[in-house]
């Protein structure tokens, strides 16, 4: 058997902790100030990619993706640069929409940079003019930064960009290292067109990012006067990476830079000291990408800025870090969600690989090859990024001849973070959660699961909507896929769990040799559900099915108990004591004491795209409701396949 044994504030996903994180400083005992500005490579020397006139270079680089690259590029030569209106910004206050900005500003920036790759792989000027266009559209803007963000970063809270101050969030730094790349690849053209474009653009990174980066230590994300039990989530490394690339591509002070790239390592540090130990990343899968990976993006990118002389690839706990991504993926594209995660995805194939080469992991390297093999879109999405498309091509052919093949476990154990993930013979796949329930994009999810059947989900959880003010605001837990009444919990007494930091798992066990994972869910409710303890048993059978065991006490009985579980797959409980579930050409059977409770079925309609891209139009919601109302008892659920 093969596991791992590795000893109310929610805004942008901020939250707070109940453990001390570690203060290991990774990056900062590998090299003082001093230390940084003697390693740094001159200039853009550093840059491992050819110069725009190379065009044997690029030519040999783009590879394959070169003619798809230009074509895509030549979508946009007549393209109409979207408008972002004020009212657009200000919608933010209205309704609590933020597409409505968001939406022109990701087109404006996914075609600029889908004309720079275009460029870049021709090399014959045709999109110079657009991308002058472009980059002049974002210099006109008053910000970089989202209305979402706007609101809570800058001094007046206010959704409308202020002139007078600038706000460094993902979409800005996102921008300010787009355009320094595009400042390094094509002064020297849009100086031909008119100089001040290029001195232009230069001013306004500096003015954007690289001052407010030094001069500021008041963006929550820098983690600078971080308070103990304070929360660093994936923002740091993901803004923090593209501070880099920005003075990497801009300063050439050696003092100016050096400060810089320092105060960048004293930041991810914070990052990099949050995580526990086992690796687990606890904002989910969908978010890896943009914090491990992130967190790898800037590792990388300060090891060819110093010749590889600043680099922690080597550390235990940036190769955990990595690998966690691989361990939670279930199959065609299924993976184990929580929390704001998606169900669907599986990871960026390339990134994951090249994560994977760095820190010597061959489970990550063949799972990048594996989700590799099974893409059939051979070509790059930019996006605001163009390091990891630039990265992307350099790997692709050390990528394209691993052999594909998915991590082979059992059980994964993360017992820091508390995540489980169990595999058996019949082609079941279990995964559970401790925890607390105000982690990152935290719902009140503790002690929940999730199981699927030969790749395809049965018990889920259902994810989130589309992002809205509501979404990270004290009206968070209004929304239905937050509450734990929708995860595969316990209603206690007529009480459901309760968010906050003091709501949280205890005396969390796992035997690996019998399966058993077991862990007390009273601590995530508040007092009035009386609870004493609820303790939680499950038990996946190495040949079989999946057992599910709650025994409890509280000291009074007020409402009756509820069991709620929720399904993808149209439940038929037309039998009494029994809850079946069709899995493609298996059926899924749960089977439960009808003498206990009285089943009700409620079909959920999911208008809301973001969840019905991965679920459909519906899914369903079982609950059990006691028939008595108890202070002591134990409830037992068989769940077992049917050939």
């Amino acid at each position: 058997m093969r596991f791992l044994t590795i000893t109310f504030l929610i805004l942008l996903g901020m939250s707070l902790r109940t453990y001390a994180e570690q203060k290991r400083d990774l990056l900062q005992n590998k090299a003082s100030l001093q230390a940084v500005k003697a390693a740094l490579v001159a200039n853009q020397d550093w840059v491992p990619y050819p110069a725009y006139a190379d065009r044997a270079g690029w030519e040999q680089l783009s590879g394959s993706y070169r003619e798809h690259q230009i074509q895509n590029g030549e979508k946009y030569l007549s393209y109409e640069w979207r408008v972002i209106k004020a009212t657009d910004y200000l919608e933010f206050e209205k309704s609590g929409s933020r597409t409505i900005m968001e939406s022109p500003m990701f087109s404006n920036s996914n075609v600029l940079s889908s004309l720079v790759l275009a460029e870049l792989c021709e090399g014959k000027g045709r999109f110079i003019d657009q991308i002058v266009n472009g980059t002049w559209y974002f210099m006109e803007l008053t910000s970089w930064a989202s209305s979402a963000h706007l609101v809570s970063a800058q001094r007046n809270r206010r959704a409308l960009p202020d002139f007078r101050e600038h706000i460094i969030d993902l979409g800005a730094g996102d921008m300010g290292s787009l355009l320094s790349w595009i400042h390094y690849y094509f002064k020297e053209s849009f100086d031909r067109v008119d100089p001040s474009i290029s001195a232009r653009l230069e001013q306004s990174i500096r003015e954007r990012i690289l001052d407010p980066y030094m001069n500021r230590d008041d963006f929550w994300w820098q983690a600078i006067h971080l308070r103990p039990g304070g929360n660093v989530n994936n923002w740091n490394p993901w803004c923090n990476f593209n501070v880099l690339m920005s003075f990497m591509l801009i300063e050439n002070d050696p003092q100016k830079r050096a400060e810089g790239v320092y105060r960048t390592m004293v930041s991810v540090d914070q990052f990099i000291n949050h995580n526990h130990d086992d690796g687990a990343c606890e904002e989910g899968p969908s978010y890896w990408g943009h914090a491990a990976g992130k967190m790898y993006d800037y590792l990388q990118a300060l090891s060819y800025a110093t010749a590889g002389k600043i680099s922690i690839f080597d550390q235990p706990l940036i190769k955990n870090m990595g690998e966690y991504i691989a361990n939670t993926y279930v199959g065609d594209g299924w993976v184990v969600n929580f929390a704001d995660a998606s169900a669907q995805g599986g990871g960026d194939a390339s990134l994951i690989y090249r994560y994977g080469k760095a820190v010597d992991s061959k489970a990550m390297m063949h799972f990048g090859a594996y989700l590799d093999a099974k893409n059939e879109e051979k070509f790059l999405t930019a996006g605001r990024d163009l390091f990891r498309p630039m990265e992307e091509m350099k790997y692709k052919n050390a990528l394209m001849t691993t052999t594909p093949a998915l991590p082979s476990y059992e059980a994964v154990w993360y017992p820091e973070t508390e995540f489980l993930y169990m595999k058996n013979e019949s082609g079941l796949f279990f995964a559970s959660k401790g925890g607390f329930n105000a982690e990152s994009h935290n719902h009140n999810d503790m002690g929940t699961f999730s199981l699927y059947l030969d790749h395809q989900p049965v018990f889920i959880d259902a994810g989130v909507g589309t992002y809205t003010r509501q979404t990270f605001s004290n009206e968070r837990y209004t929304i239905w896929t937050m509450q734990s009444d929708y995860h595969n919990v316990p209603k206690i007494n007529g009480v459901s769990q309760q968010d906050g930091a003091q709501y949280r798992s205890k005396n969390v066990q796992f035997d690996a040799q019998k399966g058993i994972f077991s862990l007390d869910l009273a601590g995530a409710y508040p007092a009035t559900a009386a609870a004493q303890f609820w303790n939680r048993t499950y038990q996946l059978a190495k040949k079989g099915g999946l057992t599910i065991t709650d025994q409890f006490s509280l000291t009074e009985a007020k409402a009756p108990n509820e069991i709620n579980f929720l399904v993808w797959q149209k439940p038929d409980l037309s039998q009494q004591g029994k809850i079946t579930l069709q899995v493609g050409s298996k059926t899924v059977e749960m089977g439960y004491n009808p003498k206990h409770f009285t089943s009700k079925t409620e079909t959920i309609e999911l208008p809301d795209p973001r969840l019905s891209r991965v679920w459909g139009e519906r899914i369903y919601r079982v609950s059990l409701i006691a028939n008595k109302v108890a202070k002591k008892g134990s409830y037992n659920f068989d769940i077992q396949i049917q050939e």
